[in-house]
């Protein structure tokens, strides 16, 4: 179905940001390059449909198909998972967050979680969050020697709170997670443990990280990460607590389901038990051990020494920069990442000491380890010297150069 574009307006912004992402290099962690096929399910009129429920108790009628559609969603993700229920629901993952959190809690109850600022993220316990107005958070974080997880600070601070839920999981932690003894001092303390899992989500459907499937009593994922989907959410659970999470997405937190985005969901739970998206993982995660590699060798500390996943966290401190400057003068040369805390910072969060750099954007469209390499020495040299003009022009004119190289959609324009 092909449709009219008389607002012109609304749609030289729409082409501007295909020529953008088309343009720049793309390294913030969190985002990625949907197909084509999942890009057209969100355009389909499937949109028009309103479906408050879920398959077979609907609130309203006329949802035969779009009930379809949400079977084999559920169905996908629960088969590429291997969990026992699943909700594809949630708008976002922080939405699935927030639903699996009212799942298994009530207002006020103690809850543990990884900090913000060791690699934690918003909806686990942030003041002006949901889960911070409504729960009360406590957080754990990393060893200062290693900057990695520190099981016995989680283990101690469990055993004192004997909290209802533990938080695993983050945004900005670039480590293997062991669930095991995460969901062992759950079980010790009588709390349950919770995963969110939307980082490594595309890692875990390739088993290429360890799944929490088996460790947790609920997950909680974002779909557009490393899975590479649409923007969206997702929540696995076991039968236990699939009622509860059902309620709390709706009636709790949501009302009618975006259709034509979990026709989305359906397609990339799909294509993410592909062979070639086991492939596609085992590239990101090489492209950022070798990203990782090549700072490091160009004088740039990375946080706990490097990656197991496909995100790294640059310390910019090191060659006398904060993470705002950094983020700026890279994006000046297309290379568009974002600044980040870093653990133990003592910088405030709109400034940071570091920068989070991600691999599964510029996998998709093809960069390789030579590219990368390429890459990490263009990032070293502008931050060598953010304000040399002559860098700055050279790197960005080697950057258009790769991304015109390789493309995004090379075969149609979106």
């Amino acid at each position: 179905m092909s449709a009219p574009r008389t607002d012109s307006t609304v749609w030289a912004s729409i082409d501007a940001e295909a020529r953008r992402q088309e343009a720049q290099l793309e390294l913030i962690a969190s985002e990625n390059h949907a197909s084509l096929e999942v890009i057209a399910a969100m355009g389909t009129v499937l949109t028009n449909k309103y479906a408050e429920g879920y398959p077979g108790r609907r609130y309203y009628g006329g949802c035969e198909y779009v009930d379809e559609v949400e079977t084999i969603a559920r169905d996908r993700v629960k088969e590429l998972f291997g969990s026992e229920r699943a909700n594809v629901q949630p708008h976002s993952g922080t939405q699935a967050t927030i639903g699996a959190l009212m799942a298994m809690a009530e207002p006020g109850d103690d809850i543990l979680a990884m900090s913000l600022d060791h690699g934690g993220h918003l909806s686990h316990g942030h003041p002006k969050n949901a889960s911070g107005v409504f729960y009360k958070f406590h957080h754990y974080g990393v060893r200062r020697d290693d900057e990695r997880l520190d099981i016995d600070q989680v283990r101690t601070m469990a055993q004192d709170l004997r909290p209802k839920v533990i938080v695993a999981g983050g945004s900005a932690y670039p480590r293997t997670i062991d669930f095991a003894p995460l969901a062992e001092i759950a079980r010790e303390v009588g709390a349950k443990l919770l995963v969110d899992m939307a980082h490594i989500a595309g890692l875990v459907a390739t088993g290429a990280h360890p799944s929490p499937v088996p460790h947790a009593d609920v997950v909680s994922s974002s779909t557009h990460k490393t899975l590479r989907g649409p923007r969206g959410g997702l929540i696995l659970s076991t039968k236990d607590f699939g009622k509860q999470v059902n309620s709390a997405v709706f009636p709790g937190g949501q009302g009618g389901p975006l259709m034509h985005v979990i026709a989305a969901k359906a397609i990339a739970f799909r294509e993410a038990a592909s062979a070639e998206f086991k492939t596609y993982i085992d590239q990101v995660l090489s492209n950022a051990r070798i990203l990782a590699e090549t700072l490091g060798e160009r004088g740039l500390r990375i946080v706990s020494g490097g990656t197991d996943n496909h995100l790294l966290l640059v310390d910019v401190s090191s060659v006398g920069l904060t993470g705002d400057v950094a983020e700026d003068a890279l994006h000046a040369v297309d290379l568009t990442c974002n600044k980040n805390l870093i653990p133990f910072d003592a910088q405030p969060p709109m400034k940071t000491s570091g920068v989070r750099l991600g691999t599964a954007a510029i996998t998709t469209r093809g960069l390789g380890g030579e590219d990368v390499r390429r890459m990490a020495h263009w990032i070293a040299d502008v931050l060598d010297a953010p304000e040399d003009a002559g860098i700055r022009a050279r790197v960005k004119a080697e950057v258009a150069e790769l991304a015109v190289a390789r493309p995004i959609y090379p075969t149609a324009a979106v």
